[in-house]
């Protein structure tokens, strides 16, 4: 029987419940505060020997301490099975992305493919959070002057902030509209998606009252807030909430529809233009020779 190639995330609270019984769960590889190194080798050597090759999501987020042990022990292990993948989604965002890569993980697809899917479908996650302040809002580029305006805005008030794939940014009023023209929900995703959530210290419906039904989601689920999350929106008023495709026949479809090449570096297979493993883009640079040509 094939063992799927492992999906693995720094933090227990990035998995998301399986949507079937079919999904395997996600590896925990446990920061540099929680684990030694001699252990988190072993941790990691046992994840290898069982998987074969193993796809880690690395998000800028996280703590330099905890990043940096990923790639140390990557390079004792001298393992070229070990994806670490950088991805720039918030932290229920990265979470969902983890959970459709453990979904994709028990399809046909080599390890290659499943790693550079990674970078395919986070263009498909709509990220975003309810936030009771934006002051320090420092992550998302918003189409307007939030140094400026975050002042002006009175205590009390909510605003609506997508960060990925748009940017989108407005403040609501006590209806759960927008003030000054601005559209409060953002634009949503075109395609079927289940949406979901998790609340910080806010206490607000919008999620789930107005931006929901707006997006025509399949579903609605609510996890536990991420521990990373107040860190990343900068504040803990907050209601997090990420949509993404929930459905593995059309992930399944999605990335099977990109053609597949050879890293000419590594010699896995990749969609896209970079390989995840190794990170060597797909086209080969020029070779450079200094050997003078003959007379």
């Amino acid at each position: 029987m094939r063992v799927p190639t492992a999906i693995a995330v720094t933090s227990a609270d990035l998995v998301l419940p399986a949507p079937d019984r079919h999904t395997p769960g996600a590896a925990l590889l446990h920061p540099p505060d929680q684990l030694d190194l001699d252990s988190a080798l072993a941790e990691t050597a046992a994840l290898l020997e069982r998987h074969g090759h193993l796809v880690a999501l690395v998000p800028p987020w996280l703590p330099r301490a905890t990043v940096q042990r990923l790639h140390t022990v990557r390079a004792i292990l001298e393992t070229d099975r070990m994806a670490l993948l950088g991805i720039d989604l918030p932290p229920l965002g990265t979470a969902l992305l983890a959970r459709q890569l453990r979904q994709l993980s028990v399809c046909d697809f080599s390890p290659g493919v499943i790693a550079s899917a990674a970078r395919l479908l986070s263009h498909y996650v709509y990220a975003g959070a309810l936030l009771g302040s934006v002051a320090k809002l420092d992550r998302v580029r918003v189409p307007v002057g939030l140094g400026a305006h975050a002042r002006s805005w009175s205590p009390g008030a909510q605003f609506s902030v997508l960060a990925h794939p748009t940017p989108h940014l407005a403040r609501l009023g006590s209806s759960g509209g927008a003030h000054s023209g601005t559209q409060a929900v953002p634009a949503g995703p075109g395609f079927a998606t289940q949406l979901t959530f998790a609340r910080g210290q806010l206490g607000s419906d919008w999620v789930t009252a107005e931006l929901a039904p707006a997006w025509q989601v399949q579903g609605v689920m609510e996890n536990p807030l991420p521990a990373a999350s107040p860190g990343w929106w900068g504040t803990s008023k907050l209601v997090e909430f990420a949509a993404g495709i929930p459905d593995l026949s059309v992930l399944y479809q999605l990335v099977a529809s990109v053609r597949r090449e050879r890293c000419h570096w590594c010699g896995l297979e990749l969609i896209g233009d970079r390989c995840g493993f190794c990170a060597a883009p797909l086209t080969a640079p020029p070779p450079t020779s200094t050997a003078r040509s003959r007379p």
